[in-house]
């Protein structure tokens, strides 16, 4: 009775325990198996007992074997529950587990990406910068020699007019030689002399040689050059992104823009002037806003611009992304936006002046280190039955050309694009209307974008000047103005 007592009390506390304590997973397995390994002992003792006491009387022992088996009864069902809860609490723990595994071996993966492109990129630019020093290092000795070989000219220049004035010596002895015999020594001398003058002359062609072929080694390291401050520029653009012209080259004039906000006074001028270079002819001399009237077209206001001793009529003019560029075609045929500041002037408008007679097209071009460039096209522009197609030729600038030339641009815009190129929409992906050609991606209305601290450049869809043969230009400003042929210098 005892035993059984016993046994009663240790499984009614262990279960008590199991039941009302939360336990950690270790202590859970050593709590089982604790269970595990008395409960036999408990139910074995209390057996025992029953067996034992078989002859007593009756009523106590079934009162006693129930009694039992309710405790063992309890005693199992808190180990059921207790099982379930752990099978539950190990399923979770496994998923757990599982997804922290997973995330470590994708980020392990991205990391082991990201050093490797890094690693690649430092060294490729590590071996720029050492090409790009060695480089250098030549230019500066071969400039040293090329100076070297200029005072050797001079010298031998300086020679040359020596020789000039001993041959003109000459002359006037070889004149009096014709009327007068000359003595044997005399001979001598002249002979010397012209052998002298043979070998400095072949002397001077020998350094001439010489300096044209350091001439075109300097070309070529200076090529050289370029090409690996671009590589290293289009490097630092994806941390800067930032395109520029190339410092060294400067316009040999300036290129005004107007100022935003700034006042103008449109100006009504009394007679019926065709376009802004007939009232600069007639005496105007400020640039604003002025009403034209070309030629078979009614009135309208203009932009002149007053430089190079004329005035310019401007058709478009873009400072800083104020106007949205990204218009219908009905908008591009009329035109749109503020002529005192950014603005585009409308097909119509520009075909009625140029139809007049023949015009230059300039382009102005400020990039975002306001390095200033240009560029001048002979041009002819179409009526509105050719969707205003333009046909280009160059004449002069100072950055390379990135419109194709003799060849018949046509206008399009994202809703009226009338030449489709293999299913790429032009001025859908660009933005705004524009002449372009094989979806080229030089498009001076497109969308104002300015350079981020990081990234890649929204390339197509920003305002670029894009050489078939060259890099992008980025554009902090454009403007495109048109002046009759008559213009006697553009530069």
């Amino acid at each position: 009775t005892q035993n059984s007592h016993t046994a009663k009390t240790v499984g009614r506390k262990s279960l008590c325990i199991l039941t009302n304590q939360r336990v950690p997973g270790a202590e859970n397995m050593k709590i089982i198996l604790a269970f595990l390994f008395i409960a036999p002992l408990a139910l074995s003792a209390s057996a025992d007992k029953d067996y034992s006491s078989f002859d007593s009387a009756a009523s106590p022992e079934t009162k006693s074997r129930f009694a039992m088996l309710d405790d063992v009864r309890i005693l199992a069902n808190g180990l059921l529950q207790l099982g379930h809860g752990l099978k539950d609490f190990v399923h979770k723990t496994k998923g757990q587990m599982n997804d922290i595994f997973q995330k470590l071996y994708i980020f392990d993966r991205s990391f082991y990406e990201l050093s490797l492109q890094t690693s690649e990129i430092k060294e490729e630019e590590e071996q720029l910068r050492q090409t790009t020093a060695r480089l250098q290092i030549n230019n500066e000795e071969i400039k040293n020699l090329s100076q070297e070989m200029n005072s050797k000219i001079e010298d031998l220049i300086q020679n040359k007019i020596q020789l000039q004035e001993k041959v003109w010596g000459l002359e006037d002895k070889v004149t009096k030689l014709a009327i007068i015999q000359p003595s044997v020594q005399e001979t001598k001398e002249i002979s010397s002399l012209k052998a002298f003058v043979e070998q400095q002359d072949n002397h001077i062609k020998q350094l001439l040689r010489i300096v044209e072929d350091q001439h075109v080694q300097l070309d070529r390291q200076h090529n050289q050059i370029m090409e690996l401050e671009d590589k290293l520029n289009h490097i630092e653009l994806q941390e800067l992104a930032e395109n520029s012209f190339a410092e060294e080259q400067t316009e040999p004039e300036a290129i005004s823009f107007p100022v935003r906000n700034a006042t103008a006074v449109t100006y009504q001028s009394d007679g019926a002037a065709p376009d802004c270079t007939a009232l600069y002819n007639s005496g105007v001399r400020s640039s604003g806003v002025y009403t034209i009237k070309p030629n078979g077209s009614e009135s309208f206001d203009v932009y002149c611009e007053m430089k190079f001793g004329s005035s310019w009529t401007v058709i478009q003019n873009r400072v800083d992304g104020s106007l949205d560029f990204n218009q219908t075609w009905d908008a591009y045929t009329n035109g749109f936006g503020d002529l005192n500041e950014e603005f585009w002037l409308g097909l119509n408008k520009t075909y009625s002046i140029t139809k007049q007679g023949d015009y230059v097209l300039r382009i102005e071009l400020q990039d975002w280190k306001n390095n200033k460039r240009y560029i001048d096209y002979a041009f002819r522009l179409g009526g509105p039955e050719t969707d205003y197609t333009l046909q280009l030729s160059r004449i002069s600038g100072s950055i390379p050309n990135a419109l194709p030339e003799q060849t018949e641009l046509r206008f399009s815009t994202a809703d009226h694009d009338m030449d489709t190129i293999n299913d790429f929409n032009c001025p859908e992906n660009y933005l705004g209307g524009w002449w372009h050609s094989e979806c080229e991606e030089t498009n001076l209305n497109g969308k104002y974008v300015a350079p981020r601290s990081k990234g890649r450049l929204d390339r197509r869809k920003g305002l670029y000047w894009k050489p078939k043969k060259g890099r992008y230009y980025l554009l902090k400003s454009t403007k495109i103005m048109i002046h009759p042929t008559d213009l006697k210098s553009f530069d």
